[in-house]
This record gives C-alpha cells, structure tokens and sequence, in this order.
C-alpha cells in the first residue's frame, strides 16, 4: 500500500493509498458519506460507501466533523468533476482525534473574528491558496538571486541607529544603552556587498507607523540586495528582472492557488513586457492631466453601473433561493459572499474617489506620493511601473543626488497596478563621505553611531546601489488580496499581538 500526500495523488491513479489529514467539509446520506479531506498539500473527496466499510470505519465516517484528524485508506480513482481531478473510494478510516464546535464555518465571518481565530483561519482553503503563493514567491526570490551569483547575508534585527527616520522606532532597553527593532536591513547590507559585491538580506523589519490602512503592518518581510558597482539604471534593471521572475513563477507553479482566489490573470500576464520608467516630474504631470480627470469620470462611471447590476443579481437570486435545490443553494450563498464583499469595495472607492480626485489635481511638487496617487498614476499603465529621480526632501540620508539637478535624489519606486502601490523601493548609494556626514546631521541622528557607516566610504568607496522589496506587498498584489494581513501567517499591527 502506497502512503500519499495529495498534491501528490496523480502519482498513484489505480492504486490504495493512505491519507492522513483533516476533514474539510462533509455531506452524507443513509449509507454514503462525502468527506473533503485536506493534508496541508491539497484537498480531496473521500467516498465511504457503508457497504464497503467496516462497522468502525462508518462509525468514524459518521461521527468525524469539521476539523477532525483522520486516516483514511481507499483505492484512488479518476474524476474529472473534482478539484484535484480524484477521488478516493474508501475501504477503511480511524477518527484520529475529534472536533467539537469548531469555530470558522462556511458562513461569512467577521474580520475580527477570524483575525482572532487565525490560528485556525490558516486551515481554510483561501488561506492554504496565499501560503503557498506566499512560499512560493519566497522560492522564487532565493532562486532568481542565487542563480545571479548573489549571496545571502543576515543584517541584525537589534541596531543602534534608525534607517528609515526616527519617528517610526521601536526602542527598548539593550543592557545599559538603548536599541531599536531594525526598519530595514540596508546599511549593514551595504557594508557586506563592499565585501562580497552583490548581497541580499532577507528578514523581519519592524515600523511603528501609527497606521492603519490595508497597506501597513508593523512586522513585515524584506528582500533588500546590494550591489557594488552598480548604478541606478543597473539597479532598475535587477528590480524590474527580479519582479519577473516572481511573477512568472508564481503564474507557472500556483494555478491552482490562483484560481482559488479568482485572480485575475491578465495584470500578472502583463508583467512580462518592460516596465515603462517615468521621472517624478513625468508622474506629476500624469496626475494634473485632463485624462486623468477623464478617468476618474470614467470609473465612477463604470462602478455606479456595477454597484446596479450587483445588486440586481443579489435580488434575483434570493427570489430564486426559496425553490433552489441544496447545491443550488450553496451556490448562491457562495455568491452572495463574493456579492457583499464586492459592493463592500465599491462603497469605498465612492467615497474615496472624489478626495483621490482632489489629491491628484493639488499635488504639489517636492511632496511624496500618498498610496492614491500611485494608484492613480499606475491607471495610466497596463503593468508595473518604475518612477526614478524623486526631489531629495522626503527621501532617505544616504541617497546619493543626481549630478544633472541637484534638487533630486537618484531613487527608483516600482509601483504595482490595480491599486497595490510601490513594491520596491531603493536608489544608488552616496559615497562622498563629507556629503553623508552633513546629511547625518541634517536629519538629526547622532553621529557616532554611524562612524562604522562612514568607514564604509573612507576604505576603498565605490558605486553601489540597493532596493528593497516587501514581501507581504508584493504576495497581496500576486494574489489579489485587498489587504495586507492576509499575506502573511500571523499579522502584526497597531491593534493585533494575538494569536
């Protein structure tokens, strides 16, 4: 007898196997029970015919519920109705451990219910699809890099200076001196790729933004390569080929995980084309044009006519709910989720439309981007975009100034379309040491504590450039999830330590 996982099951067509798992979902009659049965790879429907069975194999058929542990042995038959294209036809099962009570069911819950139950919510299929999608980017980060003979380094997470500016720290007590959860890996990354030339750190950062919209988490995963010798236009490049990779990854390896969230595929197909590069200046002109005062028209437009149209459906099919069969009915329901939480969306963007409207039309030069604004620059584009030579202003100490404007500061942003904003951040690195030690002061960090920082810039200084790339971003956009607490095991924010 053959022992199987079920991302697996293919392998074994025509044969017994033995799953072990827990029981996703359950649907009987007198002597036929249908258990989906979930192992962490994939799910199943397991047939047990009670004229097939032993007495205790249908005792536990009958008694397993939501959530149960069991082991099920069954010969593995081809069906092309099911998910996973099988089905077991069982010939034996144990009721490892039972299941009272549990919790999440197939109804809508509330967001705070289920942030509460994450622990839990994890074993959902929705969950089960933006893990893997989630591992599955993170597989394809390590590959891209290591094949482009990058070496891994760890940056501490404890530093003794900030980063990303002082008003975000989350300071603690270090022995007799203070210390701050890291904002970002960078400076130590630089310091290793002066050693090993192209580096990249991959870890928890930390940013206590008083936040909480759906892109913000306190703890989040960073990807952030540096490169020695490189400048801006190379470090563009890397994020642009980088972001291809994942995205072509993920399209190759996570169909099913895609399909079970009903993404979109069209924007993540668009990937593979270059990702046009426009100047801030550029992005400020797109934002006081008459087409995108036409866009936002447009699109109101458009999601009025959605908002009637949806709600007609939902209308028409509790009509026709009272005389549905049961499959029908759990059709509906099913729909009637997706209906709410689409109208849910769309009430947000008529609300928030006119004041993105107003944003757009005000902008002013030298500010930053606020999350609508790079959305409504990216409505311009079809795919990602890279917005490169920023005013330095609101831009990061160590950001090296462009030669031919002194005003500007050679970054780069990639913004994601479909509302997902900046994914990467980065920009070529200053090396003129009197330079960085007057920006130093000029932000108001203590000087000492960036003497090794300096050396860097003393002992042999040369071009080099970086980004960063958010993890939790960059697996919401893949996935299409509306907000950041999804795309990552156990969220962190302004309100959540638990679970």
């Amino acid at each position: 007898m053959d022992s199987a996982r079920i991302e697996n099951i293919s392998d074994h067509s025509g044969k017994t196997v033995t799953l072990k798992g827990w029981l996703y979902n359950k649907r009987g009659s007198k002597s036929l029970n249908f258990l989906v049965l979930r192992d962490g790879t994939g799910l199943i429907q397991c047939v047990v015919n009670q004229a097939d069975v032993d007495e205790s194999s249908w005792e536990a058929a009958e008694a397993c519920s939501q959530e149960s542990s069991i082991s099920v042995t069954g010969l593995v038959s081809a069906d092309e109705r099911q998910t996973s294209g099988f089905e077991i036809q069982v010939t034996g099962m144990t009721l490892i451990g039972n299941s009272e009570d549990y919790p999440i069911t197939p109804k809508e819950h509330g967001v705070d219910f289920l942030m509460n139950h994450r622990h839990l919510w994890l074993r959902s299929q929705r969950q089960w699809a933006i893990m893997r999608v989630r591992n599955r980017v993170i597989m394809a980060i390590h590959e891209f890099f290591q094949e482009r003979g990058f070496l891994q380094m760890d940056a501490p997470i404890l530093t003794g200076t900030a980063v990303e500016g002082t008003s975000t720290l989350f300071e603690m007590d270090y022995f007799d001196t203070k210390a701050y959860l890291t904002q970002s890996g960078q400076l130590h990354g630089e310091a290793m790729a002066m050693a090993f030339g192209k580096i990249y750190t991959f870890g928890p950062t930390f940013r206590a933004e008083k936040s909480k919209t759906r892109r913000h988490l306190t703890e989040f995963w960073m990807i952030e390569p540096e490169m020695a010798f490189y400048d801006l236009d190379m470090n563009m490049d890397l994020a642009e080929a980088m972001l291809q990779s994942i995205v072509r990854s993920a399209l190759e390896k996570c169909q099913t995980e895609l399909k079970i969230l009903g993404r979109d595929l069209r924007p993540l197909e668009n990937v593979g084309k270059a990702f046009p590069r426009i100047s801030y200046d550029e992005a400020v002109a797109l934002l006081h044009s008459d087409e995108t005062t036409k866009m936002f028209d447009d699109k109101l437009a458009a999601i009025a006519d959605e908002k009637i149209a949806l709600s007609a459906e939902r209308e028409d099919d509790q009509k026709r709910k009272g005389q549905a069969k049961k499959g029908e009915k759990r059709r509906i329901d099913a729909r009637e989720i997706q209906i709410q939480r689409r109208l849910s969306e769309i009430e947000e963007e008529l609300r928030n439309f006119p004041q993105w409207k107003e944003s757009a039309a005000s902008f002013e030069w030298g500010t930053d981007f606020g999350g609508s604004d790079e959305t409504v620059i990216t409505w311009h584009f079809d795919g990602p975009i890279i917005v490169h030579r920023f005013p330095h202003g609101f831009k990061a100490f160590y950001m090296k100034r462009d030669p031919d404007d002194d005003r500007l500061a050679l970054g780069m942003d990639v913004l994601a379309p479909e509302g997902y904003g900046e994914i990467v951040g980065g920009g070529e690195r200053a090396t003129d040491l009197a330079f960085l030690q007057e920006q130093v002061r000029a932000h108001n960090l203590p000087e000492e504590a960036f003497t090794w920082y300096f050396d860097l810039r003393r002992y042999g200084s040369v071009p080099h450039s970086g980004f960063g790339l958010g993890l939790e971003r960059t697996v919401s956009w893949i996935c299409g999830l509306h907000h950041l607490r999804e795309a990552i095991p156990f969220a962190r924010t302004m309100d959540r330590l638990y679970p």
